[in-house]
């Protein structure tokens, strides 16, 4: 990673970040050799990225032909513009966010127990409260769709905060963000306070 005070390197930060998105972005290898991503509901558990599909389609046709793929994720927190510093040039305006890219190898599950545990674990995360209807693996939707996982090979993640800006610039950001008061804000503004 270029810029490696922006690193995350503690799995609970990774999970973290990994948990709080609901869709992420697959990217395969076409038949002619160009990159295809496509953005898809999943969910991270027991260290992999899970996700079901239909049967066919070109993800799974690429996925069949070359399982090595790159999966990602952000969340975006606040855009830092000239309002916040009208010294800033263009190219010094700057988006905080979090991320994380993971390489690894995307593999259909035919095992039934991980395959239902994978689709409950999905639902759980998306639906968001505990008595949603648990997936049986009698289900005839069991049946007709697939699930994937990627196994994890390697893992990246990154925190832009600010990272190279003084305490002081840092303290400025964040009273103009808690101010202005946007979704993602508040929370980018605590971050800089630490």
């Amino acid at each position: 990673m270029r810029r490696k005070q922006c690193e995350v390197t503690e799995s609970k930060q990774i999970a973290s970040i990994l948990e709080r998105c609901r869709v992420g972005r697959l990217a395969t290898i076409g038949e002619e050799g160009y990159p295809y991503i496509v953005p898809l509901n999943f969910v991270y558990w027991q260290g992999a990225v899970y996700f079901h599909c239909a049967k066919k389609g070109e993800k799974m046709d690429n996925i069949q032909r070359d399982p090595k793929v790159c999966f990602e994720v952000d969340i975006p927190l606040s855009y830092v513009g000239r309002e916040c510093n009208s010294h800033l040039q263009p190219c010094q305006v700057h988006q905080l966010y979090h991320s994380v890219i993971i390489r690894g190898k995307a593999e259909v599950v035919e095992e039934i127990t991980e395959k239902v545990g994978a689709l409950n674990a999905l639902m759980a995360s998306h639906e968001e409260r505990p008595d949603f209807d648990e997936i049986q693996p009698d289900m005839a939707g069991v049946k007709i769709c697939s699930v994937v996982a990627v196994r994890v090979e390697s893992i990246t993640a990154k925190s832009d905060l600010l990272q190279k800006k003084t305490a002081e610039d840092k303290n400025h950001v964040a009273g103009y963000l808690e101010k202005r008061d946007l979704p993602g804000d508040a929370e980018a503004a605590e971050l800089l306070r630490r």
